[in-house]
């Protein structure tokens, strides 16, 4: 394996120890309250929650789609795009390295997970901006973040030449 797909190999299982508390830990707080003449603040809704969390609060409330598509778009399609070019980085011969490659491509277009971060990070300066409702970030909302960061990091810093020359070894 040449460097860069050694740093790619290395980036990839970064992204992949990231991703485990980017799921697990608290990601968002978000708090609603009014302030009542006499009395104070008087709170109304308080909420933290990992993205683990947040699936299995929606399974549990029957908002099973969203649920589904949260859990195949921020879980699933990441995690199986991670293995899978690890072993496209680790397989030295192997002629299906090119349609794995593909694949991984395709169903990269699919994973949502950037997309979340954004949401997450929109979601909280929307609320911090209303005077009644508060919102805070937590160690969740950095981790995955940086799983986003250093997964495409990885699969930009990869070689394909050299992984097309070995397929052009295999194939002779």
């Amino acid at each position: 394996m040449n460097p860069r797909n050694i740093i790619a190999f290395i980036l990839i299982i970064g992204s992949l120890i990231c991703l485990y508390p980017g799921l697990t830990e608290p990601m968002l707080s978000i708090r609603v309250a009014a302030k009542i003449p006499l009395i104070g603040d008087f709170e109304l809704f308080e909420r933290t929650q990992s993205v683990v969390e947040v699936i299995r609060a929606l399974f549990e409330n029957k908002n099973n789609l969203v649920a589904t598509l949260i859990l195949l778009f921020s879980v699933v399609i990441p995690i199986l795009k991670a293995l899978l070019l690890l072993v496209v980085l680790a397989a030295k011969k192997w002629r299906y390295r090119t349609h794995t490659y593909k694949f991984i491509a395709a169903i990269g277009k699919w994973s949502m997970a950037d997309v979340f971060v954004v949401g997450v990070l929109l979601a909280y300066l929307a609320t911090s901006s209303e005077e009644s409702i508060s919102a805070e970030i937590f160690e969740g909302f950095y981790y995955f973040t940086a799983y986003c960061i250093v997964s495409i990091l990885g699969i930009q810093i990869m070689d394909l030449r050299e992984i097309k020359r070995s397929i052009n070894t295999y194939k002779n």
